[in-house]
Formats: structure tokens, sequence, C-alpha cells
């Protein structure tokens, strides 16, 4: 009697230190097959998810009769100044842009840069092109369409068609539109793709790291540059 009376008090004092919880825990093969189950989801509609992960970085194409084509080479692509040609020939506009990085001095582009250019843009046939001397300091994105929009007011110019790499094009035209049309610039979107397109950028490793860091950068921009420098 003694004893139970002992561990009665006990457990009395005990519930204001300690308590026992009873939990239901899943097993092993539960996990493992949830697991497959998911994957075998993703693997049946990656018909879907693939290319709208793709299309999510990727500016719509709109095109209109500009006063200047602007060739976005950041990366020296080719392909941009095929399109630019492309458009010339069909009329929007007779005038290109090309944003070019300087080491130093604001007014002369780098010499091997342009270098480049003048080469890439004579065998794309471009007419009729200018190089735009660009200062490079973070963010460089937002701060080179500042330079832009500089070089477009004091050229009394009004629109422009802006043509980009294809997953880099959102945020590009996010940036340009953010910093253009407060000036009274109409903006046109032209992304341009080479191998990888929004349908099979998971083929290769260099497409998934592309799109993964044109997704993150559009994000950054979108609630972080972009909010503070307005």
């Amino acid at each position: 009697m003694r004893t139970r009376l002992m561990m009665g008090q006990g457990s009395m004092w005990q519930r204001h230190f300690l308590y026992r919880k009873e939990s239901i825990k899943t097993t092993w093969k539960f996990r493992l097959a949830m697991l497959i189950l998911v994957i075998l989801i993703g693997s049946l509609t990656r018909g879907l998810w693939i290319p709208s992960i793709g299309w999510s970085v990727v500016c719509p194409e709109e095109v209109g009769p500009s006063d200047v084509i602007l060739v976005e080479n950041f990366n020296s692509n080719y392909l941009l100044f095929e399109r630019a040609s492309a458009l010339q020939k069909a009329g929007l506009s007779a005038r290109v842009l090309i944003p070019t990085p300087t080491p130093r001095d604001p007014e002369v582009a780098n010499t091997v840069f342009e270098g480049f250019v003048e080469v890439m843009a004579r065998v794309a046939r471009v007419q009729n092109f200018e190089i735009i001397p660009i200062r490079q300091h973070e963010p460089i994105s937002l701060n080179t369409a500042y330079q832009v929009r500089d070089n477009l007011i004091k050229e009394h110019l009004s629109s422009v068609i802006a043509v980009t790499p294809g997953f880099r094009s959102r945020r590009s035209s996010l940036i340009y539109h953010a910093v253009l049309k407060p000036a009274g610039i109409q903006v046109y979107c032209v992304p341009v793709f080479g191998h990888q397109t929004p349908e099979n950028w998971t083929e290769t490793w260099h497409g998934i790291q592309e799109v993964t860091e044109q997704f993150l950068k559009l994000q950054f921009y979108r609630f972080y540059v972009l909010p503070l420098s307005g």
C-alpha cells in the first residue's frame, strides 16, 4: 500500500516536468513507395512542367516599327546579330545599337570587344550599327539599362526592340520596361535561342544550369534590385 502511494505521488510530480506522447511514424517501405511515386509522376508529366519552367524565364516575343534595334551583347552571341539583321531586312528599324563593355574610359569601347562586335555585325550583314561604350558595375544589367536610356534620350529615340538571349530575355524585358518606360520609350522584346530551347533545356547539364541561373536572377531583380532602385 505504501509503495503504491509513493508511486502515485511520484506520478503526480512527474506530470509537471514530463509527459508521454504517442506518435505514428511511416515505415521505410512507405517512404520508398512515395519516392518512387513522385519520380513516376514527374517522369510522366515532364512534357508539361519542363516547357513551363523554360518559358517562365522567356519574354513574350513582340515587335513593331521602332527607332532602333538594341543588341544585348553581354556574351558575344552571334545569333543575336543574325536576328538583328533579319529585323532590319524586315523593315522594323534601320538603326542598330550594340552596348559594349569598356574597362576604364567610358568614351572608348574595349578594343577586343569592339573587334568581336564589328566582325559579327559584318558577317551577319547588320547595317548602320553603332557601338555604345558601357561602364560595367553591379548590378550590371540595371546599370547597362540606365546607360542605354541616357543614350536613347540624348538621341531623341522613343522606341526600341531589345534582341536578347532567350533564357535571360524576361529579366531583360523586366529591366528595360522599368527603366525606359518612365522616360516615354516603347520597349519590344525579341528572345533568341540556339540549341537549347524551353522544350529541351533539361537534355544537357549546361541547359539546366542556364535556366536555373536565369530563374534565380529573375527573382533577384524582380523582388530585390528593381524595388530598391525605384
